[in-house]
């Protein structure tokens, strides 16, 4: 039987996802189709009912504004997303004749697979913008990255219990600071995740680009990959620091969300392909 796996989020048609995952099925010569459906949180329930009833469903990828409430449709949590409450994944597994859907948070391994090739420092003095699901996930990855404490800028303190929820959950000593503080902030930091949407660091970067603001040399990651470059790369990298494009974190949580798709091993041979489908360079092995 063919199967069937897709990513969901509002709005979708921008994904990249099923570049990656069309690509390396063909190289694993997996049966899988994959496309991108645009679901919202409110239409979230009596979709994921109408994919029980559809037994090729092998996966989902998981995007905004889903992350959340995609929790309540699963039957278990494994991993960063049990104590996060944020998953991007959820594989369809089959226990003794039941079928099960279980959700994972494969953004974790992403942003530190990503950074972790870019060359980030061990333990480096961190920050990451924005307070909502992604942060969740920045905030494991500092944490595996050795990180003890991190500094989170948001518009609203009252909105970031995501990522004060995975602070707590992952022991790493935040501080919550307003973003219009932001630019002065990161300028010096040895790593830097940015989790807002495109175009919403636009104001960060051009108060890192004006007079006065002293530091740089550490690596950013831009997790909005469209349109890109983007304004805060641009000036990130002229100040002499290395840019980690968001494809690089959709890829290496590709690679994870394929090896639970699939129950294979994803190759070098495999990686370079998805690499190829997004214009990404190829990796140095």
């Amino acid at each position: 039987m063919s199967r069937r796996a897709a990513v969901l989020g509002h709005p979708i048609g921008h994904s990249k996802s099923p570049a990656l995952h069309r690509a390396a099925y063909a190289q694993l010569g997996a049966d899988i189709s994959y496309t991108a459906i645009d679901v919202t949180v409110e239409q979230l329930p009596g979709f994921m009912a109408g994919v029980a009833e559809q037994p090729e469903w092998c996966g989902l990828s998981v995007t905004m504004p889903l992350k959340s409430a995609m929790v309540a449709e699963v039957d278990e949590v494994r991993g960063a997303g049990a104590h996060l409450g944020v998953i991007n994944t959820v594989a369809f597994e089959n226990d003794g004749g039941i079928p099960r859907r279980v959700g994972y948070n494969t953004d974790v391994a992403g942003i530190v697979g990503a950074v972790g090739y870019a060359g980030a420092a061990e333990r480096p003095d961190a920050v990451v913008l924005g307070g909502g699901g992604t942060s969740a996930a920045a905030i494991a990855a500092l944490r595996e990255l050795g990180c003890d404490s991190a500094r989170i800028y948001v518009r609203d303190a009252g909105r970031a219990g995501e990522a004060v929820k995975a602070a707590d959950a992952v022991g790493l000593a935040i501080e919550l600071l307003p973003m219009e503080r932001a630019a002065e902030g990161i300028a010096a930091a040895g790593l830097v995740v940015s989790t807002l949407p495109p175009r919403a660091a636009d104001g960060i970067a051009d108060g890192l680009a004006g007079p006065g603001v002293e530091g740089g040399g550490g690596v950013l990651l831009d997790v909005a990959y469209d349109p890109w470059p983007s304004r805060i790369a641009e000036v990130w990298q002229r100040r002499g620091g290395a840019v980690v494009p968001g494809l690089e974190m959709l890829l290496y949580q590709a690679v994870e969300q394929i090896k639970l798709f699939t129950g294979r091993d994803v190759g070098a041979d495999v990686i370079d392909v998805m690499c190829d489908s997004v214009g990404l360079p190829r990796r140095v092995y």
